[in-house]
């Protein structure tokens, strides 16, 4: 796929719905210094160039009772397409399961982030679904204890940038 040239536009309006995704599309137009039109048809480009892949809100996991976030390594017995494509279905169902990366580099064939109200369930979950999926061999956790950095924003100052502006 031919990487989607953007303008300055393009780049301020990806920097206001990163910090609020909720903005209207008049708002959005009046921060970014167009008039609502050629705005909507801008996020609409983007969207369907998958550069805005959705919209999305952010909850306060405490305010939810979500106290604990833990930090899991997990190594599979055998590194075959079949163990990880069931591993990755299967984690995929469970609703704590915030984030599943496979990872190199490290000890572990996954890195695991979740989200649960106390070492209880996380217990229950670790026990009760996790390792009992068909390949986990290993499983090494981790605890946050505070947020040092905490963004969902994308650096853009890599985007390709055109030359002409238009709008």
């Amino acid at each position: 796929m031919k990487p989607y040239r953007m303008d300055r536009f393009d780049i301020k309006i990806l920097e206001q719905l990163q910090l609020d995704g909720g903005l209207s599309n008049q708002q959005l137009a009046e921060r970014v210094g167009l008039t609502a039109a050629p705005c909507s048809r801008r996020v609409k480009n983007l969207e369907e160039q998958d550069i805005i892949q959705k919209r999305v809100v952010r909850l306060n996991e405490r305010a939810l009772e979500l106290n604990l976030i833990v930090i899991l390594h997990i190594s599979m017995d055998k590194h075959i397409p079949e163990r990880f494509k069931a591993f990755e279905t299967e984690i995929a169902t469970i609703p704590e399961v915030l984030e599943c990366y496979l990872i190199t580099g490290h000890d572990a064939d996954y890195q695991l982030k979740l989200a649960v109200p106390d070492m209880d369930r996380y217990h229950d979950i670790l026990l009760g679904q996790i390792t009992q999926i068909k390949g986990v061999s290993g499983v090494k956790s981790s605890f946050r204890m505070r947020k040092v950095v905490d963004k969902t924003a994308l650096p853009l100052n890599y985007a390709q940038l055109s030359s002409q502006q238009s709008d």
